[in-house]
């Protein structure tokens, strides 16, 4: 019987990605942007925590957002209103991810003049944003309090490729059987160096300490760090 030719082509595709990500962040480097990739499940309060955030930090920094959807401008328009800032709304077409290129197409939506930081939030989901590296400067994730503690023992890779995980809801705590200790335990079991930053976007909690760490965290990558 003749032999069948094999192609992996998934491996191909996260292949090609990986080098158009590494040209992108070298193309936003010298330009001075630094990207900010936010991921999470749908409903967990990526929005409403760039709301708080973008408010806090944009007296200080030049902010673009890039929203990313399967459909609809919701969100753009929400950032837009509530914010000020330059906010744009990309459509994938069904695709539950971003992948470098569709980061940069979005991107030649924006004006990066005098921009000093674009967010992007991802597609609301758990496994196949974190597949695709996005040419990022930086991974964060939001995981809510009534997802449970045991995400990251469910969804290893989304924890192990983010630089920081924030704990979002947290005056709901108590109503739900949630163990912010085992919680942070799991995270560091699949992310050593992953910080972990408890907030409540509803009521601004923790938001200075997720600001302060975007502010430290440009300000090393303007050094080269």
């Amino acid at each position: 019987m003749d032999e069948v030719r094999i192609i992996e082509i998934k491996k191909s595709i996260f292949e090609d990605n990986d080098k158009d990500a590494n040209n992108l962040r070298k193309e936003l480097r010298h330009k001075g942007v630094f990207l900010l990739n936010l991921m999470s499940s749908p409903g967990s309060g990526k929005t409403t925590t760039l709301i708080k955030t973008i408010n806090a930090l944009k007296g200080d920094i030049n902010i673009a957002v890039m929203e990313a959807d399967i459909d609809s401008d919701v969100d753009a328009i929400k950032i837009k209103t509530a914010t000020g800032v330059q906010s744009i709304q990309l459509h994938t077409g069904g695709m539950c991810h971003l992948d470098a290129e569709m980061t940069r197409q979005g991107l030649d939506g924006l004006d990066l003049n005098n921009t000093d930081l674009v967010i992007l939030e991802n597609v609301g989901n758990l496994v196949c944003p974190a597949e695709f590296d996005t040419g990022a400067s930086k991974n964060c994730m939001i995981l809510s309090v009534p997802e449970g503690h045991d995400k990251p023992l469910k969804y290893p890779l989304m924890f192990s490729v983010c630089d920081l995980v924030l704990i979002n809801k947290m005056d709901v705590a108590p109503y739900f059987d949630f163990d912010i200790d085992k919680c942070k335990e799991y995270i560091h079991m699949r992310n050593p160096n992953a910080e972990v930053i408890p907030i409540c976007a509803k009521t601004g909690d923790g938001i200075d300490k997720f600001v302060a760490w975007i502010k430290t965290n440009i300000l090393q990558w303007k050094e080269g760090k």
